[in-house]
C-alpha cells in the first residue's frame, strides 16, 4: 500500500489495474471494508492480506508486542488508552483522523491516542476495520477478524505457508527473496527448516539460475510452474498487451532481482530533489510480455479530467527498437487512462532515451 495517488490511483490499485483489464480505480480502496476477505497488517510493508492468513502472522504480532517502542507507546498513558478502548467498545470503530486532530482540545489527546492505537494494532489488540480517503478506522479484532481465523499459529507452522505463497508468486526465487517478501529478518535457521519442509512435500524444487558468464545462483521453483513448463514455452508473452506497473509492484520491489531477471534499473525517485531525478517523481515501468521496455512519469488532474505525461523513457538504444518500445509505452498509458477515466495529455511530455523525439 502507498498513499501517493499522483498517477491517478494509489499503488495498491495500480497493481490490480495492471493485472485485471476490467478493474476500476477504486477497487483497491474497496478491498478493505467490512465483509471483505482481507485484513491490514505488515507483510512486505503495510499490506492488505487475505483473511485466512491472519493466524500465520501471530509470530509477528507476538514479536511486535516485545519491541520497546510498541510497549512504550501502548503504556505511555493508561487513562487515555482505557478511554479509547471504552469508546471503541461502546460506539464502534474510531477513525485515525479523530485520533490525530491537530490543535484539538478534546479529551482524546490526539497525538498520544494515535500512538497508542497504532502500537495496539501492531500487537494485535486492535485491528483496522476499513479505510476511507486512506484514513484508518481502528476497531476490536473480534469485530474485524472472523472467529475461525482469530488464532496464532506457531512459527514452525507459519513459515512454510508464507514461504510457499511467496515462491508461488515469484515462480523462482532465492531464500533471501522469499524471506524479504515477508520481511523476515534474523530468522535464517527457521527459514532453512521451512524451505526444507517445502522441499520434502514437493512444493519447492531446487533450481539453479544459470547466467552467461556468471556463477549459478541457487534457488527454488514452485512445483506448479514445473508442471506448466511445456505450456509456458508455447506462450508468446511478447504479444500480450503492455501495462504500466506501480513502482511498488511485487515484480519490482526487489531491485537486484529486477536487474538480474530483466536487466532493468528500477529507480524510485520520490525522495530525491527534482533536479536530481533521472526519470521522474513517480515513474511507472512498462511491462510488455516478459520485458520491461521503459517508464512513464504521470500526473493526474481529476478536476480537469486529464492525465498528463510528464516524461517517457525507453530502454532500447537502437532507433528502430526504441520507436517500437515508445509505441508500447503509449499503448500502456492509454489503457491506464481508460481504466481511471482520464484523458491523456502529452503537451508537456519530456522524452528521454534513444527514441526519436
Amino acid at each position: 500500500m502507498d498513499t501517493v495517488s499522483v498517477a491517478g490511483a494509489r499503488s495498491h490499485s495500480l497493481v490490480l489495474l495492471s493485472r485485471m483489464k476490467d478493474a476500476h480505480r477504486d477497487l483497491g480502496e474497496e478491498l478493505l471494508s467490512p465483509g471483505q476477505p482481507t485484513f491490514e497488517f505488515w507483510g512486505h510493508e503495510a499490506c492488505w492480506i487475505p483473511m485466512d492468513l491472519y493466524p500465520y502472522f501471530g509470530f509477528r504480532r507476538k514479536a511486535f508486542r516485545k519491541r520497546e517502542w510498541v510497549r512504550e507507546h501502548r503504556n505511555c498513558d493508561p487513562k487515555t488508552r482505557n478511554r479509547m478502548l471504552k469508546q471503541i467498545r461502546d460506539n464502534g470503530a474510531v477513525r485515525s483522523l479523530e485520533l490525530e486532530g491537530k490543535g484539538s482540545s478534546g479529551w482524546w489527546r490526539h497525538k498520544t491516542a494515535k500512538k497508542i492505537a497504532v502500537a495496539m494494532w501492531f500487537g494485535g489488540e486492535l485491528a483496522i476495520r476499513e479505510r476511507k480517503n486512506f484514513q484508518r478506522a481502528f476497531d476490536l479484532p473480534e469485530r474485524v477478524i472472523p472467529e475461525e481465523h482469530r488464532r496464532d499459529a506457531s512459527l514452525r507452522e507459519s513459515l512454510p505457508v508464507l514461504l510457499g505463497l511467496a515462491l508461488q508468486g515469484h515462480g523462482w526465487a532465492t531464500l533471501g527473496t522469499l524471506a524479504d517478501t515477508w520481511r523476515m529478518i534474523n530468522m535464517r535457521p527457521a527459514l532453512k527448516e521451512a524451505i526444507h519442509t517445502l522441499e520434502e512435500d514437493g512444493t519447492a524444487i531446487p533450481c539453479r539460475l544459470v547466467r552467461d558468464g556468471g556463477r549459478p545462483i541457487h534457488g527454488w521453483i514452485h512445483r506448479n510452474y514445473v508442471e506448466r513448463l511445456d505450456k509456458i514455452r508455447r506462450l508468446r508473452p511478447q504479444e500480450r498487451e503492455p501495462v504500466l506497473l506501480s513502482p511498488f509492484d511485487p515484480v519490482l520491489w526487489d531491485r537486484k532481482r529486477v536487474q538480474l531477471l530483466f536487466g532493468f534499473e528500477q529507480a524510485l525517485e520520490i525522495f530525491k530533489p527534482a533536479p536530481q531525478r533521472k526519470y521522474g517523481y513517480f515513474c511507472l515501468p512498462t511491462l510488455a510480455g516478459e520485458s520491461l521496455v521503459g517508464r512513464t512519469d504521470l500526473k493526474a488532474n481529476r478536476k480537469e479530467g486529464r492525465l498528463s505525461v510528464l516524461s517517457e523513457h525507453v530502454e532500447s538504444t537502437d532507433r528502430k527498437g526504441a520507436a517500437a518500445e515508445l509505441s508500447l509505452i503509449r499503448m500502456a498509458q492509454m489503457r491506464l487512462a481508460q481504466q481511471i477515466d482520464l484523458e491523456i495529455d502529452r503537451k508537456h511530455t519530456r522524452s528521454v532515451g534513444a527514441h526519436p523525439g
